[in-house]
């Protein structure tokens, strides 16, 4: 993720987009919310806040506590601190093979290794994207509890994080459910938007013996096949900068789940729906993000109205890291964001139905466009000067490609151009 892209030189405004954590344009706010969560990746979003006491160990005691939990012992060299390379868990799980005569321990320490290498690499990996914190394993203790903790939230919450700290001028790097993010903008925004391939995943469910089948596969799964992007692009950040700056209206897809569709209504059931709309903190042990779905009604088929004012207070809550805070019980720390979570059904919010894409409180536009900024690029970016010239988006890559061929090509010759020369001069 480019964090240009969302970098500001207009402080409140920087700080507005970063409390709430959206895009926005010519259409209006939108972002990625907790009804995203569990239809892509069908993470569950009610249930506790995935959250406890930070523990200090040495890294002899994380090597005990990684063979009862995991089933192996790593060496000392693939810590570091609480974290845990995830080659080392890869090598691991390789290494395991799983028979019907397997022993139960075996089996679940087996699933915890691979639970905890999504959540490293995938799920809410670090800008390095290989260590996975063991405090996550701590969640995974008792196989069958884990999924009474609201993961999905604690994904929103991490990706949140890392949203607003690539926003900050100088970074460079990014971390976070970006997988997730890359699926919430192919599923919405139609330029960006690649052609599936023919060959798909299997979506629906898999018996494995006569009473037991494994459920449907998620929405998020459709896009785990061969992708053309003969009408899009794949690579460039300008010029995908150039298509959000001229996307209209009907470009953009504000509901795009198919909730009657049998890829959906397979795991629907445990959506907890009425979740999507809550105004609620998101907790993942240090972080706290706060989740706004009343600025981005029109996901839900609700007509925006023109929202409160972000309460800026809970910026405060980005300075608060994990760093040099071992034995910090979060619960406590982060008591009353725990109490406003456990309250969660109670901020709900509810707005009448939408009638067109277009269907906003009076004055909403009004708002919207003070508060605003209107352009993805940057100022540079769109001169004249700088040689990029704005236009259909396969054509600019094309462009591109030919430049950069152009470059290469002048690279490797200039000697032999210069050794020209000079041999004429002589």
């Amino acid at each position: 993720m480019d964090r240009r892209a969302i970098y500001s030189s207009r402080d409140e405004a920087v700080l507005s987009q970063q409390a709430q954590h959206r895009s926005n344009d010519i259409l209006g706010e939108a972002t990625i919310t907790l009804q995203d969560v569990p239809v892509i990746w069908a993470l569950p979003i009610d249930g506790e806040p995935v959250t406890g006491i930070d523990f200090d160990r040495t890294t002899t005691e994380w090597q005990d506590y990684c063979l009862t939990y995991l089933g192996f012992r790593p060496s000392a060299e693939v810590f570091e601190g609480s974290r845990l390379q995830t080659h080392a868990i890869k090598s691991h799980i390789v290494e395991v093979e799983i028979t019907p005569d397997t022993p139960h321990e075996i089996i679940v320490q087996y699933a915890r290794a691979i639970a905890l290498l999504l959540l490293g690499e995938v799920i809410c990996p670090d800008s390095s994207g290989n260590m996975a914190p063991l405090l996550y394993l701590t969640k995974l203790e008792n196989i069958v509890e884990a999924k009474n903790y609201s993961w999905g939230s604690a994904v929103l919450a991490f990706l949140y994080r890392e949203l607003c700290n690539a926003s900050a001028k100088g970074k460079t790097a990014i971390g976070g459910a970006l997988q997730l993010l890359q699926i919430w903008a192919w599923s919405r925004i139609i330029p960006l938007c690649p052609v599936l391939g023919v060959e798909r995943v299997y979506m629906g469910q898999v018996q494995i013996d006569n009473n037991r089948l494994l459920p449907s596969a998620p929405y998020g799964a459709i896009w785990n096949c061969e992708h053309n992007f003969t009408w899009t692009v794949q690579t460039t950040v300008r010029v995908i900068r150039d298509i959000l700056d001229k996307m209209q209206a009907d470009q953009f897809i504000w509901q795009p789940y198919d909730m009657d569709s049998d890829v959906i209504v397979g795991y629907a059931t445990d959506f907890n729906s009425q979740l999507w709309r809550s105004t609620c903190p998101l907790i993942l042990y240090a972080i706290v993000e706060m989740h706004y779905p009343e600025r981005v009604l029109r996901q839900f088929g609700m007509k925006q109205n023109i929202p409160e004012a972000t309460d800026t207070r809970d910026m405060s809550l980005h300075k608060i890291t994990r760093s040099n805070r071992t034995c910090t019980n979060w619960n406590l720390q982060h008591i009353q964001y725990i109490t406003r979570w456990q309250r969660r059904y109670d901020t709900i919010v509810q707005r009448p139905p939408i009638s067109n894409r277009r269907d906003t409180e009076q004055g909403y536009w009004e708002w919207y466009n003070n508060i605003t900024r209107h352009f993805e690029s940057s100022s540079t970016d769109r001169r004249v000067e700088s040689g990029y010239q704005p236009g259909d988006a396969p054509i600019l890559q094309i462009v591109l490609d030919e430049v950069n061929a152009f470059k290469q090509f002048f690279n490797l010759d200039h000697k032999i151009l210069k050794g020209t020369v000079n041999w004429w001069t002589v």
